[in-house]
């Protein structure tokens, strides 16, 4: 969300009122609700991606990582892509760093399971996917086969329900060029902790969900937790057992773990406390938006005093824009304004031509929840210049069909270079 703070920033600015730097251990910004759609070939992965020094011209960029922040000094130490160590000095802060995946104690979680919050893991995980499905077609062994075509999702929020659903619509497609893989060969299987999937939604709506899943043949474990994966074996708290070679981590996040290491007030889940007009509680000159700040929701403190932002695009993106008309009035010697803004509602894609959403306490699914889901994320995507690539994407893939091939070679480039200095 510092993008948008920034792009704020730098639209508005005055010649020479303030200088504005960023600092992100990434060359870009990655708007999280297309990677299921990039992973499974709907869009090309780098138009899910703004690359910061293109858009922000105006701004400093810094590619290095924040492992500090010292308000009392009012210094930020970041260690820079070469391994060095730096302190950059600021007026004022702006603390955007959002979440981490939430892990838990679970065995074999670390060695085989794969999160979903980059482009980079959108891109390992496609390949992944149809790799195993290039292994088991040439397998002769029918446990290592099954177990290759067993595919295992983790968390049912938004994030594990549309990767689940886009990757089982991109592999049931790509059956159609195995000669020896029918849809019926795949296993999905979906574990949720809790007794519903997409609370963000109305009850009946998670319901109506899990049975388009079903039908689709998609194994869904609901008030079930996982217990172990070690040597790739899903054991899950019901006494289910089965081998998968593909086990996606989406339950939960967390607030950015650096902000335990500043000198900032925090809140019980981590995340920094903040007032309705998003500066930091009782420190001046700070300012935070987005999944690693505890904002206040005005439109819900009535019914609970404690209410705060759910940690969603639909409120980052409004919290990013609303800070930095707040930075700029500050800075011109006004006040800042609270952050209100009542939900409107939630929309999510199943796959292609299929989608569930609550907008406006109206209940609409299928392929017009599809299509309001698309439309409502490109509009908030930034730059006109990726809200055109994604679109181009979508035709593309609606007259020659999406791409279904792997480039797992990716994530080992120099195999081949290394196995012919061997011959």
């Amino acid at each position: 969300m510092g993008l948008y703070t920034a792009l704020g920033l730098q639209k508005k600015l005055r010649l020479r009122e303030a200088s504005v730097t960023v600092v992100d251990p990434q060359p870009h910004m990655t708007y999280q609700p297309f990677l299921p759609e990039a992973a499974a070939g709907a869009i090309e992965p780098r138009h899910v991606v703004v690359p910061l020094r293109r858009t922000l011209g105006k701004c400093h960029v810094v590619t290095a990582r924040v492992t500090k922040i010292e308000h009392a000094s009012k210094m930020v130490t970041v260690e820079a892509v070469d391994g060095h160590i730096e302190q950059i000095g600021y007026d004022y802060l702006v603390v955007a760093l959002g979440s981490t995946p939430r892990l838990l104690p679970i065995p074999g979680l670390a060695e085989h399971g794969i999160s979903f919050k980059t482009i980079g893991e959108a891109i390992y995980l496609r390949n992944h996917v149809l790799s195993r499905m290039d292994l088991a077609a040439s397998t002769l062994d029918p446990d290592l086969r099954k177990r290759l075509l067993t595919f295992t999702v983790v968390g049912g929020g938004f994030a594990g329900i549309e990767v689940l659903a886009e990757l089982e619509d991109m592999c049931r497609f790509a059956t159609r060029y195995y000669d020896n893989i029918e849809p019926e060969d795949l296993r999905w299987v979906l574990v949720e902790a809790a007794g519903r999937i997409l609370p963000e939604v109305r009850e009946s709506l998670g319901v109506w969900t899990v049975e388009q899943l079903e039908k689709r043949g998609i194994e869904v474990y609901l008030s079930t937790f996982a217990k172990s994966f070690e040597n790739g074996v899903v054991s899950l708290s019901d006494g289910t057992e089965f081998a998968s070679d593909t086990i996606v981590w989406t339950a939960g996040v967390k607030a950015n773990p650096v902000l335990g290491s500043s000198d900032l007030p925090l809140d019980e889940r981590g995340r920094l406390k903040a007032t309705a007009a998003m500066q930091v509680v009782d420190t001046p000159g700070v300012w935070t938006a987005g999944d690693c700040s505890a904002v206040p929701d005005l439109s819900r403190t009535e019914q609970d005093p404690n209410a705060t932002c759910a940690p969603n695009a639909q409120h980052a993106v409004r919290q990013a824009r609303h800070l930095a008309k707040n930075i700029l009035a500050t800075l011109r010697g006004g006040k800042p304004t609270d952050y209100y803004h009542k939900n409107v509602g939630s929309v999510a894609s199943l796959g292609l031509h299929k989608g569930v959403a609550d907008t406006y306490d109206v209940k609409v699914r299928g392929i017009l929840a599809w299509f309001m889901h698309r439309a409502y994320h490109v509009s908030r995507m930034p730059t006109f210049n990726r809200k055109v690539r994604i679109q181009v994407d979508w035709a593309a893939n609606g007259l020659f069909r999406r791409e279904i091939v792997s480039l797992g070679q990716i994530n080992d480039p120099k195999a081949e270079f290394h196995r012919a200095s061997q011959s």
